[in-house]
């Protein structure tokens, strides 16, 4: 893995608060009122918007990884492509624990202001996921 990549906060998001639970890390990358564009509607603005999303699948999935597959920057944008990992062992968007292995892939779109994250687009591949669940029908 490039030395660039770990330096990355689209890289600490996904290594350290998804992989690891560490929050924290949330909260140092985000912006207190940044604005959150995702897949999963309900979650608030803010650090604690995100660190909801990341508690869901972490409890969802208890064994989740995630990996930044590739990523680029330009001025004060980010992009990057990950791919998602785990089983279901935990309740899901109100569906019960299936015990089914996912993998799911992702595309998340960052802009900067101060080194902040300000505002992001986080986009997944649920539809997939949730076949792969056998909540909805292949």
């Amino acid at each position: 893995m490039a030395s660039t990549q770990i330096q990355s906060p689209i890289y600490r998001i996904f290594e350290d608060a998804f992989n690891r639970g560490n929050l924290g890390v949330v909260d140092e990358l985000l912006s207190c009122d940044h604005l959150a564009h995702n897949a999963f509607g309900g979650a608030p603005n803010g650090p604690q918007g995100l660190k909801w999303l990341i508690a869901m699948f972490r409890t969802a999935f208890p064994d989740l990884q995630c990996t930044v597959e590739d990523e680029i920057s330009e001025g004060d944008k980010f992009a990057a492509h990950w791919t998602m990992r785990g089983t279901h062992k935990g309740l899901f968007m109100g569906n019960l624990p299936t015990g089914k292995q996912m993998q799911a892939h992702g595309i998340i779109f960052a802009r900067f202001e101060q080194g902040m994250i300000v505002e992001y687009w986080m986009l997944i591949d649920q539809f997939g996921l949730l076949q792969q669940l056998g909540i909805i029908p292949r």
